[in-house]
């Protein structure tokens, strides 16, 4: 760990541990009854909106809370979950075309708020690192790099007209043709995006939490990737907004400020990527599909498994 961060020791793991696993049991209880999960993304926001982050992310808090994209990711990812909910249980909406295109759009949109703060860092003009806003920043190359993985991780999401609701009691929204090339992409890129911009929080809002969503899509519930990230990121966010102190006094794991490191977790970044936009599009090519309205990987044996398993 030495090269990306500086050894968090066996307490570190300990809490790194307790964090994944939270945010996975909390994922499940969200998604497992509809009441569950109103408590967790419409209720307790509102009580929080109202009488807790107007003192504990207050706009320049010395935790670096209180800018603009914590706000704005927070309330972005709260309305995926909610939308996703509606999807799930509103009679006859996942069958409506204009609800399906709900989940990319809002996808797209979560996406595009973290190029444009990559680019915004690189503007810092931070070269040997500073503290703007009272987060730890340092301005590269790696931000350009990752902004355009992300861009181009945006134009690889295909298939939403393949969206529907499992037959199951959860009634979960499976995504069937976002399988595993396009999830490792957008990992590799998200990993990067905060390794770059919210540097000395990345072990937790990076590493942690996306393994909290890619472990479930895998193992628990297959083809729900979009539904397990957008709560997992809306309760991390809900929480960072209510304890900021956890990642810088009760429990940092500092990167290592290398700027090789930045750079290196950003070009795999970009080549993966790359990599994803150039295989799409070499599928859509071969066999003739429209990359806006079909489904790219029905050929494929984890987008068969996924439709087994849910439909």
């Amino acid at each position: 760990m030495g090269i990306l961060y500086q050894a968090p020791g066996a307490q570190g793991w300990a809490i790194f541990a307790f964090v994944l696993f939270a945010l996975m049991a909390f994922n499940e209880f969200g998604r497992s009854t509809r009441w569950g999960g109103l408590v967790l993304f419409l209720v307790a926001p509102l009580v929080l909106t109202l009488f807790v982050w107007p003192r504990t992310a207050a706009i320049g808090n010395e935790y670096g809370t209180g800018t603009w994209f914590n706000w704005v990711k927070t309330y972005s990812a709260l309305a995926g979950c909610l939308g996703f909910m509606a999807i799930r249980f509103v009679p006859g909406l996942a069958q409506k075309s204009w609800a399906r295109a709900f989940p990319p759009l809002i996808l797209a949109v979560n996406i595009l708020e973290a190029c444009i703060r990559d680019f915004q860092v690189f503007s810092f003009g931070a070269w040997t690192g500073a503290r703007i806003d009272n987060l730890w920043l340092m301005s590269g190359p790696w931000n350009i790099m990752n902004g355009i993985a992300g861009l181009l991780n945006i134009v690889a999401i295909c298939g939403w007209s393949g969206i529907f609701v499992s037959k199951d009691r959860t009634r979960d929204m499976i995504w069937p043709d976002m399988i595993w090339p396009w999830i490792l992409a957008y990992d590799l890129w998200n990993f990067a995006y905060t390794y770059n911009c919210i540097a000395d929080h990345s072990f937790y809002c990076g590493l942690t939490l996306l393994l909290s969503c890619t472990i479930p899509a895998f193992f628990i519930k297959r083809g729900a990737w979009l539904q397990h990230r957008a709560h997992t990121l809306a309760l991390w966010a809900m929480f960072v907004m209510t304890v900021p102190a956890f990642v810088d006094r009760i429990a940092p794991v500092p990167t290592t400020h290398n700027p090789r490191a930045f750079f290196a977790v950003s070009l795999v970044a970009l080549i993966a990527n790359l990599g994803l936009v150039v295989y799409q599009f070499s599928r859509v090519r071969r066999r003739a599909l429209s990359p806006l309205k079909d489904e790219l990987y029905t050929d494929h044996p984890a987008y068969a498994a996924v439709v087994a398993e849910n439909r």
